[in-house]
């Protein structure tokens, strides 16, 4: 839907991506971030060289380092800031936030030091806003080129969730509603970790009878631990779930996907981009046991992050647990 004012919050490649869509679908949008120098390239070149390089954006996108004048005048707020940091982001942001616009959470993790899903953390900092979420399968590069894609947006209150993707939809991005945000929110935080262990199976050369294996039983887990959460089954089964977790797994676009190649080839990953499945997996597994859930996989990812275990160990131990029915 045309016509809207859009704020964007998060100038990285996914809110560069989600702003240059919703301009080209005729919408006022402006761009939040801190850096001058890629908010000057933007408004003059119509180029965001540091995260989406090569990729032309809508020249009616308007890029400002003011987050109060990004704001002050939008009908819809989309939060574009990695989920570990976005906690300072909205207490530093939250005053200029208004309270009776939606704010749509559009980073996909679990907060590592509490277990708080995205939209838990906005809610306890900013307790009076309306809040939603958008997630699914999709691709930053993908989006900014104007190839079709689809995700969910989700709300608690189903009527917002309806009007959040009529806003949000046009010719190439269609937005499915629900009102099972926490749904939307787990299938978006744990499809990262998995994606690590299906690149590690690949980087280590296990072959991709392994992959496809590690990816299902993984997807059993997502399944029981968003379950224990309340999720809806069609939920974990639609875009923001399955769908997700598929286009993650299948190609080293993914940042998690190749992250878990490097890890499996024993390359160095220090200098490699943000891998959000790395500080969501060891917080999931607490979550998971705290409601006395098994995570095998989720928990070996886990291991093999923090050095308990090799990958070599990891695939051995998962071999030999004791043979069961398929659930």
């Amino acid at each position: 839907m045309s016509g809207s004012t859009i704020a964007v919050l998060g100038g990285g490649a996914w809110g560069t991506a989600l702003a240059t869509m919703c301009a080209r679908h005729g919408n006022d949008v402006t761009l939040y971030l801190r850096d001058p120098l890629v908010a000057e390239e933007i408004n003059r070149s119509h180029r965001n060289g540091a995260y989406l390089p090569g990729i032309d954006l809508h020249p009616g996108l308007a890029a400002s380092t003011d987050a109060a004048e990004a704001v002050k005048r939008a009908d819809l707020i989309l939060c574009v800031i990695p989920a570990q940091s976005l906690a300072q982001a909205l207490e530093s942001l939250g005053a200029v936030i208004p309270a009776d616009r939606p704010l749509v959470i559009c980073a996909k993790g679990i907060e590592r030091s509490t277990g708080r899903l995205m939209s838990q953390l906005a809610g306890d900092i900013l307790p009076d806003h309306q809040l939603g979420a958008l997630s699914g399968p999709s691709f930053a590069t993908d989006l900014a080129r104007g190839l079709p894609t689809a995700v969910t947006v989700a709300a608690e209150d189903g009527d917002l969730a309806d009007r959040i993707a009529a806003t949000l939809s046009g010719p190439t991005f269609r937005c499915y509603s629900t009102d099972d945000l926490i749904g939307v929110e787990i299938g978006g935080a744990l499809k990262n970790v998995l994606a690590i262990a299906a690149g590690a199976a690949i980087g280590r050369g296990f072959g991709a009878s392994a992959q496809a294996a590690l990816i299902t039983r993984g997807f059993v887990e997502l399944r029981r631990l968003a379950g224990a959460f309340g999720a809806r089954p069609e939920t974990i089964m639609g875009l923001s779930g399955l769908g997700d977790l598929m286009l993650t797994c299948s190609t080293p676009q993914s940042r998690n996907y190749s992250y878990g190649i490097a890890l499996g080839r024993g390359e160095d990953l220090t200098a490699r981009p943000l891998a959000e499945g790395v500080a969501t997996a060891e917080i999931a597994v607490k979550l998971a046991a705290a409601r006395g859930i098994e995570t095998p996989i989720l928990s070996a990812v886990a291991n093999i992050l923090a050095g308990s275990v090799t990958i070599d160990q990891a695939m051995e131990a998962l071999l030999s647990r004791p043979l069961k029915n398929e659930d």
